[in-house]
């Protein structure tokens, strides 16, 4: 049989807390109004009140996580040990992380606290795992972009516990790894701050001409994940967590997506006929779930690879689920056709859909951000053959304005509303805590019980002695009628052992019962506590700082300019520019090992860029990358740190000369960056989350000549397994049925604002999309040099050599002073930023 994953449900606030308990979640995450947490627009929780939400969801029977999922600066990790210390004496079952210093702190102040590794933190194949696992990680957030197999494949290579995410929105981007809503919104997504950059809408340029896609106008805006056909596959794969997102949505969202996902699991965990004979309700459950919340539904990637289903384009917010087609106007009438276009499980949902009195519905005119759309609750609904009439009440939508042919949607449901709210008010969850009571005692002693649940326990015993009985005695069922009665406490008798209870043996039953209730009472407050843990008595921030790798300054090293090229014309203008390294990132191996040669040829160090994520599978990318012998690596992802700095890829993979470590690896305090040191980078380029000011609280707190500067580049935006050019200039659903059109044809994505940013395609087809405008950090070269900072990155996109020489110019002529930063600014004719417009704030102290 399958294993049973553990479910695990959003809670944004109490209400959907309440309601993920209450319908059958086996744990939950959220996130504290402190900080750190990836949802900072969800209501999220007091840390005063911590100990009493936690207790709550242990009585419930299920595990609390907290999300301490974003990166950290410099000056906040003095503030992110007093809220770890809060957190640790909670009782709170495990933390999700996505900045490695969380997990180092946080070891340093309880060892014994579990830590998830956040999806955030881009653990995306084997060998990222071991880099995790060596931050005491015991559980990885797969990245939403893995199909079954790669995830079956990534459960057979590690011992780290995988969760996968089932059901709720899908990020455009992988996790971590999305930029927009710095470049764009002036704020970070990998502090909590997203901006929803991929539900705006995009035109499409393709070769310098706009592309008329008709109403398809949202390029990047994902339907939502509903990955139920993948759950036995993951179940067999031994997946131990399936996770829905969904902090920002409301009870009603979370009552449905998890009963609906309870009865799913519960199916496949009792084997296939039970599977088979539960598809029927899983359609309903669907179903109903689309009325409450959906952009759409999809596979995601968990089934493979399909660009043609994963985006609609048509709509970027709740749409609801489609009922069909209208074929008729009459009145406050309207005869709707059902739709063949809408399918659960890839089949007709039939009566799952039926329309009833009271849902919303609204007619689809070809706008979704309109305000107007005509739509409202039905009056009535009567079955028509291949469809329905819907009858609207007085006053009701202008139906005018409805034409033929019209897509209608389903849009609100008030019944599972009310089942939310009834969840919501009503008592908490008892008797889902299974425990065990083993009794024992002789003639003439006290009866002795421990009561057990979770690795906990309970003992005490009777006032009497045990007399010999008149009758039977305390038999199994007696015990389990008067000590092993626990309605109304959190637990529920799963086992007994009276194996050292002596036969024939008496004590009255109200002792039995007074014996009960002491026990039930005392281990009640050890599981509502959680287990026991030591906290640091010393303050543990001085002491991990001391204990961190502290490798040796570079201030030998003179400010130099690395140019990072991607195409032979800028190679063309570095070699005739005379610099002595470039840093190579091709979109495919052919032309990158033909840009080595050339690159030798000139006398120039070459540095070749990993792929920015790695699959499981992928390990062959690194391999051929090691073929070239570069003289350095930049390595952007985990894997590629454990491969070219540990030496622990596949095979063996020999350590080049220098291993640098690039902004993906989102390096934002020095607890991070001296563990990444320490494990063998020779310099890590600083992140792109990060303003001047933490730029320079980094900087104090880093070896001089090891932290990397982008003085210049077009911000990576969008990092997506997406591919806009399959989508949308092929029929092809992966790079074996494309037909390959970004190697004839150059995409640019046309923003409201109308910009154009370029789309690249990289080696594993994901595709970047670039911003417009290139930024520079030419106002900071003066106080980075004094701080240390050696090596500057110039980042090229799609520059010609005549542009890729300008820039190079400029900015070699301000590194030797003969031009003022505005001076150079103005020559290359950037707009100059440096990290986020107007800085992430800093999370305030805690306490």
């Amino acid at each position: 049989m399958p294993s049973r994953p553990e479910i695990l449900a959003p809670a944004g606030d109490h209400a959907s807390l309440t309601a993920a308990l209450a319908s059958g979640a086996d744990a939950v995450y959220f996130g504290l109004d402190d900080g750190f947490n990836a949802r900072a627009r969800a209501v999220n929780f007091a840390t005063d009140d911590l100990a009493d939400i936690v207790a709550a969801v242990h009585r419930a029977g299920a595990r609390a996580y907290v999300t301490l999922n974003t990166l950290v600066f410099e000056a906040e990790l003095p503030v992110l040990e007093g809220l770890l210390r809060k957190i640790a004496a909670s009782g709170v079952d495990a933390l999700i992380v996505q900045d490695p210093a969380v997990c180092l702190l946080a070891r340093a102040v309880c060892p014994q606290l579990e830590l998830h590794a956040s999806t955030q933190m881009t653990v995306s194949s084997p060998e990222a795992a071991r880099f995790a696992k060596g931050l005491g990680v015991s559980r990885v957030v797969v990245p939403r972009e893995l199909s079954t197999d790669e995830i079956a494949a990534f459960a057979r290579g590690t011992d780290v516990e995988l969760e996968v995410f089932v059901h709720g929105a899908l990020c455009m981007s992988w996790s971590g790894q999305c930029l927009t809503s710095e470049a764009w919104g002036g704020r970070s997504a990998n502090r909590g701050q997203c901006a929803q950059s991929c539900r705006l809408p995009y035109g499409l340029d393709v070769d310098g001409a706009r592309r008329d896609l008709g109403d398809v106008k949202y390029l990047l805006s994902p339907r939502d994940l509903a990955g139920h056909r993948a759950v036995p596959a993951l179940a067999e794969a031994g997946v131990a967590s399936l996770k829905i997102e969904g902090r920002l949505k409301g009870p009603a969202y979370v009552h449905t997506a998890v009963s609906g996902l309870r009865r799913w699991v519960d199916a496949v965990a009792a084997g296939p006929d039970a599977t088979a004979g539960a598809e029927g309700a899983l359609a309903t459950d669907l179903a109903e779930m689309h009325r409450v919340y959906s952009r759409g539904f999809s596979d995601g990637f968990l089934m493979g690879t399909d660009h043609q289903s994963l985006v609609d384009g048509r709509h970027p917010k709740h749409r609801g689920a489609m009922l069909g087609r209208v074929v008729a106007v009459a009145g406050r009438a309207v005869t709707v056709r059902r739709a063949d276009e809408f399918r659960i499980l890839g089949q007709p949902p039939e009566a799952a859909l039926a329309p009833a009195r009271g849902m919303g519905v609204v007619f689809d005119l070809g706008d979704p951000e309109a305000a107007d759309e005509p739509g409202g609750p039905l009056f009535d609904v009567a079955p028509t053959g291949d469809g329905f009439r819907l009858v609207f009440g007085d006053p009701g939508p202008d139906l005018r304005r409805v034409p033929v042919g019209a897509r209608v949607w389903v849009t609100g449901d008030p019944a599972p509303e009310a089942r939310a709210q009834k969840l919501v008010t009503g008592a908490p969850p008892r008797g889902r805590v299974p425990a065990t009571l083993v009794v024992a005692g002789e003639a003439g002693e006290p009866l002795r019980a421990t009561l057990e649940a979770g690795g906990q326990a309970a003992s005490g015993a009777t006032a009497s002695a045990l007399t010999a009985a008149d009758g039977a005695g305390l038999d199994a069922a007696l015990l389990e009628s008067k000590l092993g009665a626990l309605g109304g406490t959190p637990f529920a008798l799963a086992g007994l052992d009276a194996t050292a209870l002596a036969p024939g043996l008496f004590v009255p039953s109200s002792e039995l019962k007074a014996l009960r209730r002491e026990l039930a009472a005392a281990l009640d407050a050890q599981v509502a506590a959680g287990p026991a843990r030591a906290l640091a008595a010393d303050p543990a921030l001085p002491g991990l700082l001391a204990s961190l790798p502290a490798p040796a300054p570079r201030d030998g090293d003179a400010p130099r300019l690395v140019p990072l090229c991607r195409l032979d014309a800028q190679l063309d203008a570095v070699i005739a520019a005379g610099l002595p390294e470039v840093e190579l990132d091709w979109m495919e191996m052919v032309g990158l090992g033909r840009a080595v040669a050339r690159a030798r040829e000139a006398g120039l160090r070459v540095t070749i860029a990993t792929t920015r994520v790695q699959k499981p599978g992928e390990e062959g990318y690194d391999r051929r990358i090691a073929k070239l012998a570069p003289d350095a690596v930049l390595v952007r992802h985990w894997g590629g740190v454990m491969a070219f700095a540990q030496g622990q890829g596949e095979g063996g993979l020999p350590r080049p000369a220098r291993v640098h470590g690039d902004f993906s690896l989102n390096v934002t305090n020095s607890v991070t960056a001296r563990h990444l040191l320490g494990l063998g980078l020779d310099t890590l380029t600083a992140s792109h989350d990060l303003d001047e000011a933490q730029l320079m609280g980094l900087l104090a707190g880093v070896p001089r000549g090891r932290v990397a500067v982008t003085l210049h580049h077009h911000i990576p935006t969008f990092h997506t397994e997406h591919c806009v050019y399959a989508h949308l200039l092929s029929d092809g659903r992966d790079f074996k049925s494309c037909g390959r059109p970004c190697e004839a044809h150059r995409v640019s994505l046309v923003d409201p604002k109308g910009l154009a940013h370029p789309v690249i395609v990289d080696v594993g087809c994901r595709n970047t999309v670039f911003e417009a405008r290139a930024q520079s950090a030419a106002a900071l070269v003066p106080r980075l040099v004094d701080a240390g900072v050696a090596r500057f990155r110039v980042e090229l996109v799609r520059e010609t050599a005549a542009e890729t020489a300008v820039v190079l110019g400029a900015y070699a002529a301000l590194l030797r002073g003969e031009l003022t930063s505005r001076e150079a600014v103005a020559k290359v004719g950037v707009h100059e930023q440096f990290g986020v417009v107007r800085g992430v704030a800093a999370t305030r102290a805690v306490g």
